[in-house]
């Protein structure tokens, strides 16, 4: 018989009850509301979104990289795998709660990240952490965003004013980022008008379905070029 899952601790939010649940000692959930956002044990989509990205940013000694959504850790410590000891990762996730967690009963399965000496925790909203970036001077911006969030990109998002998927949005993106940076958007499944959006705001653009058979979700990935965007 399988064994039954544990809520560990349960918190309010506007979006509903937040619950880490644990089963045994290494498998774990976070659920809203009754949905599950996360699981340790189904994130490859996650580590990839780390994983293309950082391949990318690999010529680059000191790559300045936000990462927008915590949650486990996991796409964190993904990336800190595959970045250089010169690289700051600014990590923006707006619930408090999922940050004590990560350095409490999640810490082993991430390995610690939020204690690497690369990382830099911001409680706050990442939509306004990127609106700042992009009125910032070139040398002050990101060599790659990394969308990690709760709802991914999908036909229902709002074409012009979804504050991370949106038309504007993706200006600003882009406008945060500097010469050649990387936007990589996490999304349940690839999003064909989001793609058109990354195009028209100046990205090039490839989606990736990472793994083979199951629940198979996107990163979604952008390259802006070498032409200033106003924010």
């Amino acid at each position: 018989m399988a064994t039954a899952w544990e809520t560990l601790e349960r918190v309010e939010t506007e979006a509903g009850t937040l619950e880490l649940r644990r089963r045994g000692e290494q498998d774990f959930l976070i659920t809203v509301a009754g949905r599950v956002l996360m699981n340790s044990h189904a994130n490859r989509s996650e580590l990839a979104l780390a994983d293309l990205a950082c391949t990318i940013l690999a010529p680059l000694s000191e790559p300045r990289v936000l990462l927008g959504g915590l949650g486990m850790g996991c796409t964190l410590g993904a990336a800190l795998a595959g970045l250089p000891a010169g690289a700051e990762i600014e990590v923006v996730e707006l619930n408090p709660h999922i940050a004590a967690w990560c350095r409490g009963p999640l810490a082993e399965i991430n390995a610690r990240a939020l204690d690497d000496p690369r990382v830099r925790l911001r409680v706050d909203d990442v939509a306004a952490v990127i609106r700042k970036a992009a009125r910032s001077p070139d040398d002050e911006r990101y060599d790659a965003i990394l969308l990690d969030l709760y709802e991914g990109p999908h036909p229902g998002s709002h074409a012009r004013d979804d504050p991370f998927y949106g038309s504007r949005a993706l200006a600003r993106s882009r406008g945060a980022l500097g010469k050649g940076g990387i936007l990589a958007v996490w999304g349940e499944t690839s999003d064909r008008h989001f793609i058109q959006r990354m195009q028209a705001a100046g990205f090039e653009t490839e989606v990736h379905r990472p793994g083979k058979g199951g629940l198979r979700h996107a990163v979604h990935l952008g390259r802006r070029d070498g032409q200033k965007t106003p924010a």
